[in-house]
């Protein structure tokens, strides 16, 4: 629904709802801790509060103009879409719509056709762009942020304090990135979100590794700058790979694929996001300091990648990615310059 030139910051939305549900959990979790016996009852019962408001807003939220062009109702989109826009000169961006709908109701198997070989740049993206989301290691994060505080000598109450200071980061880098996106575009984002992390990475293992020995705790000054360094990878991911890491793939998928690509995004990340989860601190217990130069390693790769594979997206229609990647000097030698050739040669 977003128009061209606010899509990326309208995306963002998103992640700007993800973090701000964050840190309102991590602020519950803290109020909430000194109540005993009963408090952590209370903040397990508080999450009926969101989930009767996304319920009543379900049936409140209107279609979208796509979703009522592919179910044939064209006039009835016509309308929104004008509603929307604020004025009714929408005959352009409307024809668009229909032709992609028609298109996509061409298409009887969208999961069998995102494997064909002209949708193999976006396939790649809908798995790389959440795998790598998770691979920074910012799940683990905020899943052990009081575990990793509690271990390097804060005590619990300063554990749940630091974990709200983090998701606060989170939550407010957002706003960069919604204010940044559509002015520098995605892979500027991504690429400076990523040097930072893997700086912040490396600099924690160091202190880590140096100060912060078996049966030894951090001292004050040390454990602060710790918490200070965590927080700047926060809020690197947070106006990079956080909310970039939904919307570049929202973004990629021409309408015919679109479902089994975004469903192959959310399904990749939930999968990633528990691996990781189940994972931690197993790896941590291993690798002790070491599991920082492990994500930061993943974050240097996935930096690379950026460079050299993501085309930049930003103030281009989403009818008209395809010529993107067309043009991109990798991808252009997979996809074919016309759809029927690949039409004829399923691969």
């Amino acid at each position: 629904m977003a128009p061209t030139h606010l899509r990326g910051a309208l995306n963002m939305m998103f992640q700007l709802a993800t973090t701000l549900g964050i840190f309102t959990a991590n602020m519950v979790n803290y109020g909430t801790q000194k109540l005993e016996p009963w408090g952590w009852r209370l903040s397990l019962g508080l999450a009926a509060i969101p989930a009767t408001l996304m319920t009543v807003g379900g049936c409140l939220l209107p279609e979208t103009p796509n979703s009522l062009i592919e179910m044939g109702s064209k006039e009835r989109g016509r309308k929104v879409l004008e509603r929307i826009r604020g004025t009714d000169k929408v005959d352009a961006e409307f024809e668009d719509m229909v032709d992609a709908s028609e298109l996509a109701n061409s298409i009887k198997h969208p999961f069998r056709n995102i494997l064909k070989k002209r949708n193999r740049p976006q396939l790649v993206m809908a798995i790389c762009m959440p795998t790598f989301q998770i691979l920074t290691g910012i799940n683990s994060i905020l899943f052990y942020a009081p575990v990793l505080f509690q271990s390097m000598g804060f005590g619990g109450n300063a554990s749940l304090y630091s974990s709200a200071v983090t998701g606060a980061v989170l939550a407010g880098s957002t706003f960069i990135s919604i204010a940044a996106v559509d002015r520098l575009g995605r892979r500027v984002l991504l690429i400076s979100g990523g040097i930072q992390m893997i700086i912040c990475q490396v600099i924690v293992a160091i202190i880590l590794g140096v100060k912060f020995g078996d049966n030894q705790e951090l001292s004050k000054g040390y454990s602060i700058l710790v918490v200070i360094v965590i927080c700047l990878f926060v809020l690197a991911f947070g106006w990079s790979w956080g909310p970039l890491g939904w919307t570049v793939p929202s973004e990629i998928f021409p309408l015919e694929i679109r479902s089994a690509g975004q469903s192959i995004t959310v399904a990749v990340n939930l999968l990633f996001t528990f691996i990781i989860a189940q994972c931690f601190l197993a790896m941590l217990c291993h690798f002790k300091f070491g599991i920082f130069l492990f994500f930061a390693s993943w974050i240097t790769v996935m930096t690379i990648f950026v460079y050299f594979f993501l085309p930049e997206t930003k103030g281009v229609p989403i009818e008209e990615i395809i010529f993107l990647w067309r043009k991109h000097w990798f991808w252009k030698k997979i996809i074919p310059e016309y759809p029927q050739v690949d039409d004829s040669h399923n691969v």
